[in-house]
Order: C-alpha cells, then structure tokens, then sequence
C-alpha cells in the first residue's frame, strides 16, 4: 500500500496544482463588484426590533458597471421575511464597487452576507 501511495502523490499534485491555476485564471477573468457595508445604512424594520428576530441573510446582487444594482436574489433566508425583505431593499439601494471583466468595469454577480444583530 505504501509504494501505490507514493506514486499516485505527484499526480495528485499535479492535478491540484492544474486546478489551482485554472480556477486563478478564471478569477482573473472576471472580479466581482465589492461592497462596503459601512457606507450604506439599512434600517432595522420596527417589526423586526419588536420580535426581537435576528438572522443572517444571504443575497446575490447583480451590479452594473456603474456600481448601481441591476437584479437581486435571496440565496438563503435569515428565517424571517421582514429582515430578508429589508436587507435586499436597503443594499440594492447602495452604491457597490462595480466588478471587473478582462480589467475593465462590468455588469457582475456578487454575494453579500447581511447579519442582523440585536444589542
């Protein structure tokens, strides 16, 4: 067993290493738009702070060259409507650092996390 192991290690290397390359030359490709949290303000809906629900809610935002939000989706719900509701209203109306494609500013998905949190 232990001689198949040694020989099979450099492929498996080689694999991970043609892997790794490939998926930075993707990457390099196309760079998402980025977002700056503390430069936008979403406002706790009333509902919400009364219930006391928190939660994190997971989004994709599809953001145009010049930074503005295009399309949106909820990619996995923070277990209460209300929040998953203000989160994408408040971002989509946030101004993202638009996304590269080949250098050059482009329309591009982007995935944001959203934490509601109670004090």
């Amino acid at each position: 067993m232990g001689k198949n192991m040694s020989k099979n290690t450099p492929v498996t290397v080689a694999v991970a290493a043609l892997l790794l390359s490939l998926s930075s030359a993707v990457m390099a490709a196309e760079v998402p738009a980025t977002f700056d949290p503390k430069g936008c303000k979403v406002d706790y809906p009333k509902a919400s702070l009364m219930n006391e629900e928190q939660g994190t809610v997971s989004m994709s935002f599809l953001v145009n060259a010049d930074g503005t939000v295009a399309d949106s989706k909820i990619e996995k719900s923070s277990g209460f409507k209300n929040l998953d509701k203000a989160a994408v209203k408040g971002l989509s109306a946030c101004k993202f650092k638009p996304g590269t494609k080949d250098g050059s500013a482009a329309q591009t998905w982007t995935k944001v996390d959203y934490a509601w949190k109670l004090d």
